[in-house]
């Protein structure tokens, strides 16, 4: 779906960074929506998120997000006095009033992509994320930190576990017949 954004246009741009950043942090439509310009820490390499209940989470900035969203602020975001991050192609231009925008956005990108999804919103990038993480051998409480959760209840649901994968895993049940 990335491969598929034109990054070359204002709107891609935007766009790409927008969707690099709910894939690879994890954030939810409304974090990356609200996202303001001060939430950029670029010394630290951090991104400050304000999730659920005004839960403040300072999250590492990948070198791919940061330079996604340094190039749509240098290159492509227009000039406004909004503080948000990612503003809308269409006028008024202001940042986004919810996070509909960005599910338009990621319905676009996967109908332009090609790819007939089960879901299409934005939410499948956090279960995505999560599931990835999972199977590279980290914990719940890893995965639920990086996601905002409270509780590995939480992180569960995200972490879909691959049964068939863990069934060539398992041993015979003692007495069954071989």
């Amino acid at each position: 779906m990335l491969a598929s954004i034109d990054r070359q246009t204002p709107i891609g741009c935007r766009d790409y960074a927008m969707i690099l950043a709910l894939a690879r942090l994890g954030l939810r439509s409304s974090e990356v929506v609200t996202l303001e310009l001060d939430d950029m820490d670029w010394v630290a390499g951090e991104i400050h998120v304000v999730g659920k209940n005004g839960q403040r989470n300072d999250l590492p900035l990948p070198a791919d997000v940061g330079e996604a969203i340094a190039d749509y602020l240098q290159k492509s975001r227009p000039r406004n006095a909004s503080r948000r991050v990612f503003l809308r192609d269409k006028a008024p231009i202001r940042g986004f009033t919810g996070q509909c925008g960005l599910g338009s956005v990621i319905r676009r990108s996967l109908k332009r992509a090609g790819i007939d999804a089960p879901t299409k919103g934005t939410h499948q990038f956090r279960h995505g994320l999560a599931s990835e993480r999972l199977r590279g051998g980290a914990s719940l409480g890893e995965i639920g930190e990086v996601l905002g959760h409270r509780h590995v209840r939480t992180t569960a649901i995200y972490a879909k576990v691959n049964l068939n994968a863990l069934r060539t895993l398992a041993l015979p049940w003692p007495g069954e017949a071989q």
